[in-house]
């Protein structure tokens, strides 16, 4: 079964997931929407197609009767497209965040309620072959509870175009990414952060291209991040660095290769005498990435079960993009119960 398309957006970004659409047949694309029309007509030369071009997401699916939109838009307008999308009957697959601010995420919540429209979030990241048999591991109990979870992220890419005039580029854009993988891997959700976001000297964006947060999990775990996307030199993986301290060991991810083991034997006491090195192996073959997520989308389209990236589980890691930030503007530790208000 082919589900009527229309992707928003015909950026960089668009034109990376048009790729995949394309290549399914499981997806037939019948529109583009963007604010800059000649953004659109570029990538209908680019892929040798002929898509009538919207300037609207409501009228896109209005006239074409899409099932599903695909939507690479600016964060600022994920929330709006989306809700506009489902109210007219189509379910929406969206990159991240799902909104800017929590009311547009809980008013996306309501709207799929409303509608029975799914709606997701492209976070891809949590889709490696590495993460995913990272977080088997730890639910096989190979270091044991994870009570202390860090993550370095240190990258200097030059994008150029909206992220360079954020506000809040790093914590708003990319390290939702981080995020998300932390309360994947912890298994819990966060309740708290505190966050100190800043601008370094030679930073070539406009807003705080670095961060340092500390979350505190509903089961215990703390999670630090340090970040930056004005580094120059010993550039971290896009997975970023990670250490995860539990309660029989610890282990060491490098974002690209399997991660690697200290932990003590079920028979052998808790000491560092009997810490035994290993290895993990990829033991998870399923999609990857941009594809998985939408492999989940499509699933949930047939089946009626929602996608792993819902955005009724989402909004936890939307709330700690929100948490942050709210906590570095106001210099203090945030409950994330008091955006929920």
């Amino acid at each position: 079964m082919k589900h009527r398309t229309v992707l928003a957006g015909c950026g960089s970004m668009g034109n990376r997931w048009m790729e995949y659409a394309l290549g399914r047949d499981d997806i037939e694309m019948v529109a583009l929407v963007d604010i800059f029309s000649e953004n659109a007509q570029a990538m209908n030369e680019r892929h040798g197609l002929q898509l009538p071009v919207y300037s609207s997401v409501a009228e896109a699916i209005e006239e074409t009767g899409a099932e599903l939109l695909l939507d690479t838009s600016i964060p600022d307008a994920h929330a709006s497209n989306a809700i506009a999308a489902m109210q007219r009957g189509a379910s929406v697959m969206m990159e991240k965040p799902m909104a800017v601010t929590m009311a547009d995420a809980l008013r996306l919540i309501e709207v799929s309620k409303q509608t029975s429209r799914f709606c997701a979030v492209m976070q891809n990241r949590r889709y490696t072959k590495e993460i995913r048999s990272l977080k088997l591991d730890l639910d096989a109990g190979v270091i044991g509870a994870p009570g202390f979870v860090t993550a370095n992220f240190f990258l200097g890419p030059r994008f150029g175009g909206f992220r360079e005039a954020m506000e809040h580029p790093l914590i708003l854009d990319m390290a939702i990414h981080t995020f998300d993988a932390a309360r994947y891997l912890i298994g819990a959700n966060p309740i708290s952060v505190y966050c100190h976001e800043f601008n370094p000297e030679g930073s070539w964006y406009m807003g705080n291209a670095s961060a340092i947060c500390v979350f505190e999990f509903s089961n215990g775990a703390v999670f630090s991040y340090n970040g930056s996307w004005s580094a120059l030199g010993h550039d971290t993986s896009w997975e970023g660095e990670w250490r995860i301290q539990g309660s029989k060991g610890s282990a060491i991810w490098d974002g690209n290769s399997p991660a690697v083991y200290q932990a003590t034997s079920e028979e052998a006491d808790a000491n560092v005498d009997s810490l035994i090195p290993s290895k993990g192996v990829i033991h998870w073959q399923g999609a990857e990435r941009r594809e998985a997520c939408l492999n989940e989308m499509l699933a949930a389209l047939q089946s009626g079960k929602r996608s792993e990236t819902d955005i009724r589980d989402n909004i936890h890691s939307v709330a700690m993009m929100l948490g942050a930030i709210e906590s570095a503007k106001h210099q203090r530790k945030v409950m994330l119960s008091e955006l929920f208000v």
